[in-house]
């Protein structure tokens, strides 16, 4: 059956449909009327075979979700080559077959030999055998073998997944795609990088195939190998290796060559300078790069020195020294400084600016000023290739010839001499960008949201955009660098810093895997990373910080850690930090990693895979004590440690129970004061956060929602104040992601639904969460469901639903409530179906108990109360909320004791006065929450004028659907107003 022919304005509609727009808005949007909305969504209606304009716009949100990952993360197009693709009809053939038949086939053979070319070709002709297209990685830039699933991941778009590294983000993104991975040049991460990344890719996503380019094979059981051959010379003039010297000839200037074929003097040069070449692809365009200037006689004169040079050489094959010979002819052919450059240039391992290549090379005998015209000339002879780019022209020469510049450059005295220049410019780059990393920050993250800062924010969006772009350009430098000088323990002063530069910005471009990476690989090198030796080219040595010391780049790194929500790996960077710190003499700094360690085994017990003890955890806290003195930060960590292992202020998994509210909160009453002393924003608002917990154990709700608001301000003020900490880094990065969290949390436990939507919306565009989408629309959801925002949690939880699936269906404690926030939105429309779709969610992203009896029990009662059926909604929360302390006392404790209070009245429980009586006590303070007991007391009262007149209270409150739910009970001429609110919120109009 063909599927139903839908027009382009039809299509318009339905995309709005999904958006859960009204027709007048949906008219307003496209500029129609809404009548002709009406027509299209009649016409819809009857093509699409739906019943109702509900299963139409679920129809138009499933094919948005369905379409938005391939739309959203689309190959881009395969590298296009500039010339044109000569001959190898067998090869390709082949090779196309063994991609379709084969999970991995590699593709051998020397430099070259034109193994990019034909996969290229190859991967075109087989695009349509995958329906998720193919993507092309060229791994020259990658030198670390660790940074194989970076450079995939990047070529896809994907961005780090929380709680895992960039690898596994990689295997979720492609874990459903019939697609087609081409990884290009892998001989210098064959062993420890490819293969091991392959033969995980190939399990996890089964309908992945891999086209490899590599010299040799990878050696792995599941590899087909496939072995790529020089040019064919079969049928002399007629050959494949006669034609692409022919075309390339022509192409630069050589037309009498081809003019001339039909001498056959003319033809057996051309034949025999193919045949002396090997059929070698590479050799050949080089060659016929240099005919219009040289002729055929000139080229085989040249090409038979090299030869006759090179002949029974120890080092290569026959074909490499066929490829060695072109090279070396060419090379010899260059004027002495043009050699120098060409060799020198080979150290950049990505396109490089003219600029950047007269500060590596620009030393006798060259003249700085004459590098832009030698690279000019070297592009003139096919030696290098000249890309225009956004931080304009840049060169770069082919893999091959960038291996044989660096073994001339290492056959003369030059070598340590380029690198050290090359080192020092990455240096140069790398502080540049450490300076400009607050441009790069992201616009609103903390509470900015005034005009004024919205503004500002979005006139530096052009300048974080110019950051990304040039950190991008020379990422993969510093990579280098940082790999040369870390294998020379000479150069290991310049190891640290570019490790440490390296591990900033990365951190910034929100590559926090590296960045983490970088941290540690920046600690194991502080030990020798003293003052720079006579031949360093590192500035002047500045005055030490922090993260100069072993310990400071651990510390740093657990922040990184804590950001990717690994508390193993916080955990065991503390307690490598301390160590640190005990080697180096500093038993207050070791006492405060202790600390630090204790409090992240309770703080964050829920984001460990094996959760730490209680025994040890005490011994850690033991530990810190015994070391911290009276340092004033060392003895206000280890305060705060005491207050989450001793009184269990965070509520930790481990935790323990019979803790006193009083003591819990004496106790981080004490850490926040001699936080403050500190000046440390990041130490106060950890311990404010205990305190709020604290509060909350204690009923504190206004309290706790004061603390947690206050995490906030202090780490604004810390923005502003250079004395304090810097914004963007990676401690405050994560102190402020979860106070954003709970300040969202604790405002919606109070009623305060504006601050809860505006501290939830900062969460969800936090740039550090643009890739873990669950993560960051959790709170946001969770406030629009509760003030009635149907269409915008149905908006959400789209980018929701589809980062949750990236991330392998994680569990979370933090994404039951958004999860059940959905599905009590599908619930109040009426649609049972998407609401156990959603429940079903809730079971495997969230945790069974706080379910149950907390959020789970608020949520049931809402959806209950709004079908009017109070008896199964005070079946629900009928527990008095003393026995499921635990689970309402933080966010829930106002919703679950009014809505109690509401279902009791209902369905006529002879206690729901005195619920009604005893909830007030409760929640005195929270609007919501008072103007929903003033409408339960209204209606156990038959009061319709104050009835009627909470509607106004939920509305000044933010709560737009209690306020059309009122309407709705009030009844009379009221309910059609109440059917129309609830309509224009996207909620069903039932009882």
């Amino acid at each position: 059956m063909s599927k139903p022919l839908i027009s382009a304005r039809e299509a318009d509609v339905l995309a709005l449909l999904g958006e859960y727009l009204s027709n007048a808005e949906i008219a307003a949007r496209l500029f129609i009327s809404v009548r002709t909305v009406e027509s299209h969504v009649s016409s819809m209606l009857r093509k699409l075979e739906v019943p109702d304009r509900r299963a139409l716009s679920r129809h138009a949100a499933e094919r948005a979700r369905a379409d938005e990952r391939p739309s959203r993360s689309a190959p881009a197009p395969l590298p296009a080559p500039l010339t044109a693709f000569i001959g190898r009809l067998r090869e390709r053939g082949e090779l196309a077959e063994a991609v379709k038949a084969h999970r991995q086939v590699t593709a051998v053979g020397p430099g070259g030999v034109g193994k990019t070319r034909l996969a290229l070709a190859v991967a075109a002709d087989v695009a349509d055998e995958f329906a998720d297209g193919v993507w092309f990685v060229d791994l020259v830039p990658v030198t670390d073998p660790e940074r194989v699933g970076a450079a995939v991941a990047a070529a896809l778009g994907v961005g780090e997944q929380l709680c895992s590294g960039i690898d596994e983000a990689v295997l979720a993104a492609l874990a459903d795609r019939q697609a087609l991975l081409v990884l290009d040049n892998c001989e210098q991460v064959r062993d420890g990088g490819v293969a091991p990344f392959l033969e995980r890719l190939l399990t996890a996503c089964p309908r992945v195939r891999v086209l490899v380019t590599s010299r040799a094979r990878l050696m792995v059981p599941f590899e087909r190998a496939f072995s790529v051959p020089p040019l064919s010379r079969a049928g002399a003039e007629d050959s494949d290796a006669v034609a692409l010297f022919l075309d390339r000839a022509g192409a630069v200037g050589a037309a009498g060559v081809v003019g001339l074929l039909t001498d056959p003097t003319v033809r057996e040069r051309v034949v025999a300078l193919c045949e002396r070449l090997d059929g070698m692809a590479l050799a050949i365009e080089l060659a016929a790069a240099r005919c219009a200037s040289l002729g055929l006689d000139g080229l085989m004169a040249g090409l038979s020195d090299q030869l006759r040079i090179l002949a029974g050489g120890p080092r290569a094959t026959d074909r490499h020294r066929s490829v060695r010979a072109v090279l070396d002819w060419s090379h010899e052919l260059l004027e002495p400084v043009d050699r120098a450059l060409l060799r020198r240039v080979s150290v950049f391992v990505v396109p490089f600016t003219a600029e950047a290549a007269a500060e590596v090379a620009g030393f006798a005998p060259l003249d700085p000023a004459a590098v832009a015209d030698g690279l000019a000339r070297l592009a003139e002879q096919s030696l290098l290739a000249v890309t225009p780019s956004e931080t304009g022209t840049r060169y770069q020469a082919l893999e091959t010839i960038r291996q044989y510049g660096t073994e001339r450059l290492a056959d003369t005295d030059e070598l340590t001499a380029v690198r050290t220049r090359y080192v020092g410019w990455c240096l140069a780059r790398a502080s540049e960008l450490a300076e400009r990393t607050d441009l790069a920050d992201g616009a609103a993250l903390v509470g900015r949201a005034g005009r004024a800062g919205r503004a500002a924010s979005a006139g530096r969006g052009g300048e974080c955009a110019d950051w990304r772009a040039r950190f991008d350009a020379v990422a993969d430098d510093l990579r280098a660098a940082l790999t040369w000088s870390a294998a020379h323990p000479d150069r290991r002063t310049d190891a640290h810093r570019l490790a440490l530069a390296l591990a900033g910005s990365a951190f910034t471009r929100n590559l926090l895997g590296e960045s983490q990476q970088r941290y540690e690989e920046a600690a194991a090198l502080a030990g020798g990373a003293g003052a720079p030796d006579g031949t360093d080219t590192a500035r002047p040595a500045a005055p030490a910080r922090p993260a100069d010391t072993e310990a400071g780049a651990l510390r740093l790194a657990a922040a990184v850690a804590g950001c990717r929500r690994l508390g193993d790996d916080m955990l065991r960077l503390h307690r490598a930090a301390a160590e640190a710190a005990c080697r180096a003499g500093d038993t207050a700094g070791a006492g405060r990693d202790l600390a630090a360690a204790a409090t992240v085994a309770y703080r964050f017990s829920s984001e460990f895979t094996l959760v730490p003890s209680v025994e040890d955890v005490t011994v850690l806290l033991k530990a810190a004590r015994e070391l911290a003195g009276d340092d004033p930060a060392a003895e206000a960590a280890v305060a705060l440690a005491e207050a989450a292992v001793i009184a269990d202020a965070f509520g930790a998994v481990q935790g323990d129970t019979d803790n006193t509210a009083t003591e819990t909160v004496a106790r981080a009453e004490r850490a926040v004061g001699l936080a403050r002393r500190t000046g440390d924003p990041v130490a106060e608002s950890a311990a404010l956060d205990a305190l709020s917990g604290a509060q909350c154990w204690a009923g504190e709700s206004f309290a706790a929602a004061a603390a947690a608001r206050r995490r906030i301000e202090i780490l604004d003020e810390g923005t502003r104040t250079p004395a304090r900490t810097p914004v963007g880094t990676p401690a405050r990065t994560h102190e402020l992601m979860d106070a954003l969290a709970m300040a969202a949390g604790t405002a919606l436990g109070v009623g305060d639904l504006p601050a809860a939507r505006r501290w939830g919306a900062q969460l969800a565009h936090h740039p550090l969460l643009a890739e873990v989408g669950h993560h960051a629309m959790s709170w946001l959801l969770v406030a629009d469901a509760f003030a009635g925002h149907g269409d915008d949690v149905l908006t959400g939880s789209v980018r929701f639903l589809d980062a949750w699936e990236q991330s392998g269906r994680r569990r979370s404690f933090s994404l039951g409530p958004a999860a059940a926030s959905v599905a009590l939105v599908h619930g109040l429309r009426g649609d049972d179906d998407a609401r156990e779709e959603w429940l079903a969610i809730v079971d495997r992203a969230g945790t069974g108990d706080e379910y149950r009896h907390g959020y789970g029990a608020v949520l049931d009662a809402l959806v209950l109360l709004h079908r009017g059926d109070p008896h199964a909604a005070l079946e629900r929360v009928e527990p008095e909320p003393e026995r499921v302390w635990k689970w309402v006392s933080w966010v829930w404790l106002h919703w679950y004791v009014t809505l109690r209070a509401e279902a009791s009245a209902l369905a006529g429980h002879p206690d729901a006065r005195a619920r009604v009586a005893a909830a007030r006590t409760t929640v005195a303070g929270n609007p919501v929450a008072t103007a929903h007991l003033d409408r339960t007391e209204a209606l156990l009262d038959g009061d319709a004028p104050r009835l009627l007149a909470t509607a106004a209270a939920f509305d000044a409150a933010g709560c737009r659907y209690q306020s059309a739910r009122t309407l709705l009970l009030s009844g009379g001429d009221h309910t059609a107003a109440g059917a129309a609110a609830l309509t224009a919120l996207g909620l069903a109009a039932e009882v």
